[in-house]
């Protein structure tokens, strides 16, 4: 799908929020999104997946303490797909001479954040994408949907993160394998945009550290664009206009392993222009819609790849929290590994 045709996606979108909805039932949500495998009521999706036991198997990871960054700074003028905004505002008035509090003359300051939420290094929800009217097990959206916020499959209902991650450098695959494009506003190896990854690429980034996804695993895919999201604001067109990601086939892939997140160093984790022009975001349906498994943004990949690729372990321990925010469809993420 052309970009254009991405950005007026998105506008459509947020207009729909401001149109009245489809009546109840105008879509068929049981033909339309697979019922989730935790049951009928179910509005967590694959964080289901993450148990004592696979907490405790990924605390294991934790072996020399080490602690790596993977989220990018969260600061106006970074890369925003389509029309999303984010602009913070500082609040400092006390610190004006007169405005001060008490006779010891406190003073204070505090923010606020006037940004959409899928901004920066950020995570998609089940409240997120959908078909029609129809959302994550077989949801009629149109049924929850308010002003403010939805009323089923908002991020409050998410368990635990507390897992073990698994970073796939798809630079050093497709170096190996003799076909890595680089772009070249790139300053270090990156795929180029429109590289369809494939189930091999995966596999091989697997066998680089001899590793096997095991269930409730968290997947990050590092390929490079990340380079052009470090320079924004110069490089915020280009690392908009396209991205090297994940094809249909990879995402079901995935899925059949029964991972619960998949993140990379793009905006979309997927192949960006798609493997089909008239196919929007095939991978966000797959994995959001049809399955429950998260999707995160704009990844900090560089870092852990590098760390990986010096001490041989692919692995870590995900250390992520996400804000009980009720209603919401995804919202900004901190991210480390630590190994």
């Amino acid at each position: 799908m052309r970009i254009a045709g991405l950005a007026a996606f998105i506008g459509i979108a947020a207009l729909s929020v401001l149109a009245p909805l489809a009546p109840a039932g105008a879509a068929d949500c049981k033909a339309l999104v697979k019922p989730s495998p935790f049951g009928p009521d179910d509005q967590t999706g694959a964080t289901n997946r993450v148990t004592a036991a696979v907490t405790k198997a990924a605390a294991a990871e934790i072996q020399t303490g080490v602690v790596t960054p993977m989220a990018n700074v969260l600061v106006d003028g970074v890369p925003l797909f389509g029309t999303r905004f984010s602009k913070t505002v500082l609040t400092s008035f006390a610190i004006t001479p007169g405005a001060e509090f008490g006779n010891n003359k406190l003073t204070y300051m505090e923010d606020t954040y006037l940004s959409q939420s899928h901004v920066g290094t950020h995570i998609d929800g089940v409240g997120h994408i959908g078909v029609q009217d129809c959302y994550y097990n077989q949801t009629p959206m149109g049924k929850y949907v308010t002003q403010n916020n939805l009323k089923r499959l908002g991020l409050e209902n998410l368990k635990t993160f507390a897992t073990r991650g698994v970073i796939l450098d798809m630079v050093k695959v497709f170096q190996a394998a003799g076909k890595l494009k680089s772009n070249p506003a790139c300053r270090t190896p990156c795929l180029d945009g429109g590289t369809l990854i494939t189930v091999d690429d995966l596999q091989a980034g697997l066998k680089m550290y001899n590793e096997t996804l095991r269930e409730a695993d968290a997947v990050f895919i590092h390929t490079g664009w990340e380079d052009l999201f470090q320079q924004w604001p110069a490089q915020n067109a280009t690392y908009n206009k396209s991205e090297p990601g994940i094809g249909k086939a990879a995402a079901d892939w995935l899925v059949s392993q029964k991972v619960i997140l998949v993140g990379s160093d793009t905006w979309a984790v997927e192949v960006i222009p798609g493997e089909e022009e008239s196919i929007a975001f095939p991978v966000h349906q797959t994995l959001i819609t049809d399955n429950g498994i998260h999707i995160v943004e704009n990844v900090r990949t560089d870092l852990i790849a590098a760390q990986a690729a010096q001490t041989g372990r692919g692995t870590f321990f995900l250390s992520m929290t996400v804000p009980k925010a009720v209603g919401l469809t995804g919202t900004f993420v901190n991210i480390e590994a630590i190994q």
